[in-house]
């Protein structure tokens, strides 16, 4: 079935305080999908961000943002009260402000927690029962503000190594700590519930999207370091990243630790059924980044300054999603499939049966042609007009290689009334592809001031916010005409 969908991350979405929540402007821009046609959502990861604010690097996989959580939906449900929101004050501008956000949403937090815990409600504590992986989550929170913010590798010892006593300590000094934790994921997954059950009694479907490492100041490293190429000394063996290559002639180290693979597959890789079988309830549909990680990754070793003396190693393969798939059911996934490809990760694709990705900004260079350009596409893929690590169309046509734009206009027949942004997602919807995903941004006409990430970049990413009432019925009625010419309806 030919669809289409909308690249929004959370965090954009307009609210008066400081960063896009679960609440009415998040309905507001369901409906806004339903309106226009659109039957999928695409989100960025929504747990919670860590430092450099980026959603690919989270002190959990399991957990969700905080900062997500709707405040007025706190008032609703008398937690939290206007004049008490009102005096954070949060900066009315179209960037998050990360670290306000820190020192002003916490203590709201707090404040609501505590008056939640004089009458909890009966689901809280079969929330708790049902989430195993909370409680470390929690505990872990705890001790990374008692040890202030530092990374867990730096805690004492017996912390470091979860020697039962010293967490038995620790889970009795910081009970009230431990109560928070608890009740601020209680809060934004019921939130969260309450809003994929919303769009998809509307017809609106959400694509998650799922790392394929964790940060290594995670919790989920601490509670289960086994899982992971580390020494005796919990230190990683070798972390991830990207060989040279063209664009960059250091390659890109990431620091993320490494999975010890024949270890996992010997008990049927239990972490990441977990990890599957979670994304699949809160999501309908999963994009897993980095798939070419599962048939071969890249390892660099530990303390290097750049990725130029990695190696590749050989991935889990097809094994690994024959053993989810016997635990969890077929998930439905989309395949990151981009970057330095082989023959090997195209046949792990076609032996998976996943879609693939297509992104139109990586097809036209004008001398050669590319796997991109959608004559080459076959139906079962998804296009992108480009993805949150790319420019926005408007940004790529002001910064790519002249010939190149003009290849696109004249591949794509854009005219100057259409514009390069219209007329490149017509390129998408028009294509075989069964799902055409693209930006707000470029439905929206922006440049790249309204880029999300700059690979390799720190500061100035996950920033972009949308205008309040940006998302008009006379935009959502032009999307849909397309996905009526286009059979995307």
């Amino acid at each position: 079935m030919r669809n289409g969908g909308i690249l929004l991350p959370m965090f954009s979405l307009p609210s008066p305080y400081g960063i896009g929540t679960m609440g009415e402007e998040a309905r507001r821009f369901v409906d806004f999908l339903r309106a226009a046609g659109q039957r999928y959502w695409q989100l960025l990861p929504i747990c919670p961000t860590s430092y450099g604010d980026s959603p690919y690097s989270s002190f959990s996989t399991f957990a969700g943002n905080p900062y997500f959580i709707d405040l007025d939906q706190l008032c609703q449900e008398g937690l939290l009260r206007r004049g008490e929101i009102r005096a954070a004050a949060f900066t009315q501008d179209r960037q998050v402000h990360y670290d306000e956000l820190y020192q002003k949403r916490f203590p709201l937090l707090r404040l609501a927690a505590r008056r939640f815990f004089r009458d909890p409600p009966a689901e809280f504590e079969a929330f708790c029962a049902q989430n195993p992986w909370l409680e470390d989550y929690a505990l872990f929170m705890a001790l990374k503000e008692e040890n202030g913010g530092r990374s867990w590798q730096e805690w004492p010892d017996a912390l470091r190594r979860r020697r039962p006593a010293a967490l038995a300590r620790a889970r009795e000094r910081h009970r009230e700590d431990l109560a928070f934790w608890r009740c601020a994921q209680y809060l934004f997954y019921r939130q969260w519930d309450q809003l994929k059950r919303y769009a998809n009694d509307r017809g609106v479907f959400l694509i998650g999207d799922l790392p394929i490492y964790v940060a290594l100041d995670s919790v989920d490293v601490w509670a289960a370091p086994r899982q992971f190429q580390l020494d005796d000394q919990l230190r990683p063996v070798e972390v991830a990243g990207c060989p040279p290559d063209a664009f960059t002639a250091d390659g890109q180290l990431w620091g993320n630790p490494l999975y010890d693979w024949a270890r996992m597959k010997r008990d049927g890789y239990a972490w990441w059924v977990e990890r599957f079988s979670r994304q699949c309830r809160i999501y309908d549909v999963v994009r897993v980044d980095h798939f070419r990680g599962f048939e071969a990754y890249y390892a660099i070793p530990y303390g290097q300054e750049t990725a130029r003396n990695g190696r590749w190693r050989e991935g889990p393969g097809l094994d690994f999603f024959r053993a989810v798939e016997r635990r969890v059911g077929r998930p439905p996934i989309i395949a990151e499939d981009l970057g330095f490809l082989t023959d090997g990760v195209r046949q792990l694709l076609a032996d998976t049966g996943f879609p693939g990705m297509k992104v139109l900004e990586f097809a036209f260079d004008s001398r050669e042609d590319s796997d991109y350009l959608p004559h080459n596409y076959d139906r079962h893929c998804v296009v992108y007009t480009g993805t949150h690590d790319n420019s926005t169309v408007l940004g790529w046509a002001r910064s790519a290689d002249p010939q190149d734009v003009a290849f696109a206009a004249d591949y794509l027949h854009i005219t100057p009334r259409e514009g390069m942004a219209w007329g490149m997602m017509r390129g998408a919807w028009a294509s075989v592809a069964d799902l055409a995903v693209v930006q707000m941004q470029d439905v929206l006409e922006l440049g790249d001031e309204a880029r999300i990430n700059t690979p390799s970049t720190l500061g100035g990413n996950w920033q972009w916010r949308m205008a309040k009432n940006a998302a008009t019925p006379k935009l959502a009625q032009r999307l849909r005409r397309q996905m009526e010419l286009y059979r995307r309806l």
